[in-house]
């Protein structure tokens, strides 16, 4: 059985040159590997923003919904970062 599909991909100019100048590096072997390397590289960033999601928004939430009072109104937010924006560029 095989374990590989063939696709027909239609890329944009400069997508195929970005493409073909990987392959003309040496650090790909043919544009398969760079397009496979791209979806290994999407399905890493997937995972990480699932991760992110469910653990650090998740609980953030979590404890927001357990526990409102000791949350920041967005206006209180808004006005403490521009406040250290303010700060940051008059050193600069």
């Amino acid at each position: 059985m095989r374990t590989t599909q063939q696709f027909s991909v239609t890329l944009p100019n400069e997508m195929a040159s970005q493409l073909r100048a990987q392959v003309a590096s040496g650090d790909y072997a043919s544009e398969s590997e760079v397009i496979r390397e791209g979806l290994r590289a999407l399905q890493a960033r997937d995972r990480a923003l699932d991760q992110w999601l469910r653990q650090d928004v998740a609980l953030a939430y979590d404890a927001y919904k357990t526990n409102p009072e000791q949350t920041m109104p967005l206006d209180d937010v808004r006005a403490g970062l521009a406040q250290r924006h303010a700060g940051r560029t008059q050193k600069d």
